[in-house]
């Protein structure tokens, strides 16, 4: 699939706030219309704990995303999903089967970094 989006000012890209944080809770959503987890992720002391809701049961289990460094828009506005308030939009790219895999950098790095 090949896409074409409009070029983009610097400016633009600045308007995105793209933070890193660690997944420090995440427990299966059973209320959510497809299958999902609800993540709790920490930023740092400046902006906290945040919470989510993402659609990564086929390449993840809640176990194996505790201690993950993920990579997340922080500027969207909250959006209730079912009876949970996510707050955060976490980052991925499709595989083969359209599947979300999550944006981790390559080496541990401080919680709340923006990304440039």
């Amino acid at each position: 699939m090949s896409e074409t989006t409009a070029p983009i000012d610097y400016s633009d890209f600045l308007k995105v706030d793209i933070r890193v944080g660690t997944v420090v809770r995440a427990e299966p959503f059973a209320a959510a219309r497809r299958p999902a987890y609800k993540l709790w992720v920490d930023f740092g002391a400046a902006m906290g704990v945040k919470k989510t809701s993402a659609q990564l049961t086929v390449h993840y289990r809640p176990d194996d995303l505790i201690g993950r460094q993920v990579a997340a828009v922080m500027n969207f506005p909250a959006k209730q999903i079912g009876p949970f308030m996510s707050e955060i939009l976490v980052l991925g790219f499709p595989d083969n089967d359209g599947e979300v895999v999550l944006i981790s950098p390559e080496r541990a790095v401080p919680n709340g970094g923006r990304l440039f």
